[in-house]
C-alpha cells in the first residue's frame, strides 16, 4: 500500500525548496542535501526540478550554495580513484560553443605529449554540440565504459573521451538533460555545478576550463564569463584540482563545419597536420595551458602534432571504444548552398543562428529523448575576413530529410554579413582566469 502521507511529506518539502528560491532566498544546505538526493532517487518530479532550475536562474546562488549544490551532486555517486594511472592526469571542459570540435583533437595531441586525459563529455545542449553525439558518428564507437574499461583504456592509451557511468555523478546527468529542454542551460550557478562535479567526480588532477564568450556561447557578456570562469576555477581549487580557465570568442563557429560527422571529419583534417587555422590555433593554446597545469610545461604540442603522433593516438583511442577510424562517415542524403548576392568579404557569421540552424537540420535535438543525425550540419564556406565574389557558396546545408531544409532557410536570411572592406582580426583567446 502506497504511504501517501509520506508522499505528502516529498511534496510539500521540494514546493518549499522552489518557493524559498522563487522568492529570492538562500537555500539551506540541508535543503540543497535532501533536493539533490530526492531527486537522484525519483522521489521528485521532473516538473519540480525544472521550476526550481528556472528560479535559480532567475534568482542566481550566492557562493556557498553553489558549493554545497555542487558537493551534493558529487556525493549523489562514486568517485573514480585514478591513482594507478602513471601519468599526471589533466582534463579539458568547454563550456560549449558552435562547430567547437576541439575536445576530438585536443585529447589525443596531449596524451600524444605524456599526460593522461580521463575526458567525460556529454551530449548536445541547446544549440551547441555534444562531443559524444559527434563521436558516435563513427561506426562502431561506444560512449559508455565501465570504470574498471575507463581506466585502463587511460592507462594504455592515455586518452578516453566517454560518458560518465551511472554511478559518477547521477544527480548532474538527470538534471543536465533537463536543463536542455527547459531554458535553463544558461544558469551559472548550474553550468558550474553540473561541470565540476563530474570533473572532481573523475577524479583529475588538473582541469582546464574552456568558457565560450559571444553570440554562439551561452555566455555572450565578459562579465558573465569571468563570473562563470571564477566560480569554476573555485570549486575546482576547493576540492583539490589544479584548475585554471581560458575566455575564448565564440562570436562565429569554430572551424568551417557545424554538425557532427562533418566536424569529426574536421578534427581529423587537424590531426592530420591541416585544418582551419582557428582550429589548430585553439587547440595548441588549451594543449599548452594543460600540460603546463599538468607538470609537463617542456612538452611541445606542436611538434607532436606535425610529427603525426597526436593522430597515432586518435587512432588508438577510437579503436579501443570499438570504432573504425578509418570507415567512411556519413554522408546526408541532401544538401542545399546559400550564396553570396553580391561582391565583398565576410564581415561576420552569427554564431547562434549556424548553431540553431544545424540543430534544426537534425544534428541536435528538442527533447531530451530524441535522436540526432550523424550527417546533418551546416558547412562554411567563407568566413570572416574572406572575400566573396557574387555566387559564392556562403553556407552549405546538409540534411537527411529536404524538409528540414527547407524549413532553415529563411531563418538563416541574412546570418552571414557582407561587407565592402574585411572586418579587424578578433583574438581567439581573450584571457586567462586562474
Amino acid at each position: 500500500m502506497t504511504d501517501l502521507s509520506n508522499d505528502k511529506t516529498k511534496i510539500a518539502g521540494v514546493v518549499d525548496v522552489i518557493r524559498a528560491k522563487r522568492d529570492g532566498g538562500r537555500l539551506t544546505d540541508d535543503q540543497i542535501d535532501w533536493t539533490i538526493a530526492a531527486y537522484t532517487r525519483g522521489e521528485i518530479a521532473d516538473e519540480q526540478m525544472s521550476a526550481l532550475a528556472m528560479a535559480i536562474l532567475l534568482r542566481g546562488m550566492e557562493a556557498g550554495e553553489i558549493a554545497r549544490w555542487t558537493a551534493a551532486m558529487i556525493a549523489s555517486g562514486e568517485r573514480l580513484d585514478l591513482s594507478s594511472v602513471a601519468r599526471p592526469t589533466v582534463d579539458k571542459h568547454s563550456t560549449g560553443g558552435v562547430g567547437d570540435k576541439i575536445t576530438l583533437p585536443l585529447t589525443p595531441l596531449v596524451a600524444a605529449c605524456g599526460a593522461a586525459v580521463p575526458q567525460l563529455s556529454g551530449r548536445g545542449l541547446g544549440h551547441t554540440g555534444g562531443t559524444l553525439d559527434k563521436l558516435e558518428s563513427i561506426p562502431g564507437w561506444r560512449a559508455g565504459l565501465s570504470n574498471a574499461q575507463f581506466v585502463r583504456q587511460l592507462t594504455e592509451v592515455g586518452a578516453v573521451i566517454c560518458a560518465a557511468g551511472d554511478e559518477l555523478a547521477p544527480a548532474d546527468r538527470k538534471l543536465y538533460a533537463l536543463r536542455d529542454v527547459t531554458g535553463t542551460v544558461e544558469a551559472i550557478p548550474l553550468i558550474a555545478s553540473s561541470i565540476m562535479s563530474k570533473k572532481i567526480a573523475e577524479g583529475t588532477g588538473a582541469l582546464v576550463l574552456d568558457v565560450k564568450v559571444g553570440t554562439g556561447a551561452f555566455m555572450s557578456a565578459m562579465a558573465q564569463a569571468r563570473e562563470l570562469a571564477r566560480t569554476m576555477v573555485d570549486l575546482g581549487t576547493a576540492h583539490g584540482v589544479r584548475t585554471t580557465a581560458l575566455l575564448t570568442d565564440m562570436s562565429t563557429p569554430l572551424g568551417r563545419t557545424v554538425g557532427n560527422a562533418v566536424e569529426v571529419a574536421e578534427a581529423v583534417e587537424v590531426l592530420a597536420g591541416g585544418g582551419p587555422s582557428d582550429v589548430v590555433e585553439l587547440t595548441l593554446a588549451l594543449a599548452r595551458e594543460m600540460l603546463d597545469a599538468a607538470g609537463l610545461p617542456d612538452a611541445d604540442p606542436a611538434a607532436a602534432l606535425g610529427a603525426g603522433r597526436a593522430m597515432d593516438t586518435w587512432r588508438a583511442m577510437i579503436a579501443a571504444q570499438g570504432g573504425d577510424p578509418l570507415a567512411p562517415l556519413p554522408v546526408a542524403a541532401e544538401a542545399e548552398l546559400i550564396r553570396a548576392d553580391r561582391d565583398g568579404y565576410v564581415a561576420g557569421a552569427d554564431a547562434r543562428a549556424i548553431g540553431v540552424a544545424a540543430w534544426r537540420l537534425g544534428a541536435g535535438r528538442a527533447r531530451k529523448e530524441d535522436p540526432v543525425s550523424a550527417a546533418a550540419g551546416v558547412v562554411l564556406h567563407r568566413r570572416p575576413g574572406e572575400p566573396v565574389r557574387a555566387g559564392d557558396p556562403l553556407l552549405e546545408l546538409r540534411a537527411d530529410d529536404p524538409r528540414r531544409i527547407a524549413d532553415v532557410l529563411p531563418y538563416l536570411a541574412g546570418t552571414v554579413e557582407l561587407a565592402e572592406e574585411p572586418p579587424p582580426a578578433r583574438d581567439l583567446v581573450l584571457e586567462r582566469v586562474g
